[in-house]
């Protein structure tokens, strides 16, 4: 069997190229123990036909090996947080692409309730968008790269969503960041007062832009988180939220950041 299969969700050498690095290394050596690990760039391969086709595990097309292997991969690498730190590094790298620092200085905070389609832990009732299901969490740089990710119940508060996501970001030692941009829903004193506060070593600034008149309008800086959430619709995986686990659906939403980030890149 080859090591690749041939779907258009497949990476590409270039892609592969930039990829296989930051993957951990199998530990594996012929003679010892243990099984040979599987190719893992048929593992990727498998892992990103379930991201975009949004299939079940079970589902998937042989070609790609056994599913519990990929799936097991998947898994693996979430717990370790191999998704986390791939997409954080080719986001770096994509900044430095067009001239800015690695991280950066402003940025912009919104939710997305989405209906649950398993009956897995922390589901809620949205009672502003009348949804039963989850709520992601996005925190987005500038070009709408996403630097945080936190999955919650419904029923989370934005604001509360908020503080998870910058105490997610501040945990790596990142310090440059300066400005935030939110809707109406996270306008509260309390939480202006909190993220001031929240790193004594530099300021925090937390600006509300609110909709102003009537009828479809782009929202300035606010329309960049809104269509990275509308990129994260263009993957079937994403239409609903299928994972058990919110971790799961953290890590799936990193993996699609993740083939966005290769295609720009290769």
């Amino acid at each position: 069997m080859s090591t690749w299969s041939h779907y258009p969700t497949d990476v590409s050498e270039a892609q592969w190229e930039a990829l296989q690095p930051l993957l951990p290394t199998p530990r594996w050596r012929p003679g010892g123990p243990g099984r040979k690990p599987w190719a893992l760039r048929c593992v990727i391969n498998g892992i990103f036909y379930v991201n975009k086709t949004g299939c079940q595990w079970r589902m998937l097309p042989t070609d790609f090996g056994k599913w519990q292997t990929v799936y097991g991969y998947f898994r693996r690498w979430r717990r370790d947080g191999v998704w986390s730190r791939c997409m954080d590094t080719l986001r770096h790298w994509e900044r430095q692409c067009q001239g800015r620092l690695p991280e950066p200085s402003a940025g912009c905070a919104d939710s997305q309730s989405i209906k649950t389609a398993t009956q897995g832990t922390d589901v809620g009732f949205d009672g502003h968008k009348k949804v039963k299901g989850r709520k992601r969490h996005v925190l987005i740089d500038t070009l709408g790269l996403i630097v945080a990710v936190v999955v919650t119940a419904a029923n989370t508060d934005d604001r509360q969503g908020l503080i998870a996501l910058l105490q997610q970001y501040f945990a790596s030692g990142v310090t440059r960041l300066r400005k935030i941009w939110v809707d109406a829903g996270y306008d509260a004193q309390w939480l202006r007062d909190w993220v001031r506060g929240f790193k004594r070593t530099h300021k925090i600034d937390l600006e509300v832009v609110e909709h102003t008149g009537k009828g479809f309008q782009v929202v300035k800086h606010r329309w960049k988180v809104e269509r990275t959430l509308a990129w994260l619709l263009n993957d079937r995986r994403h239409s609903r939220d299928y994972e058990r686990l919110t971790v799961n659906s953290e890590a799936m939403i990193q993996i699609s950041m993740i083939r966005l980030l290769l295609k720009r890149l290769a």
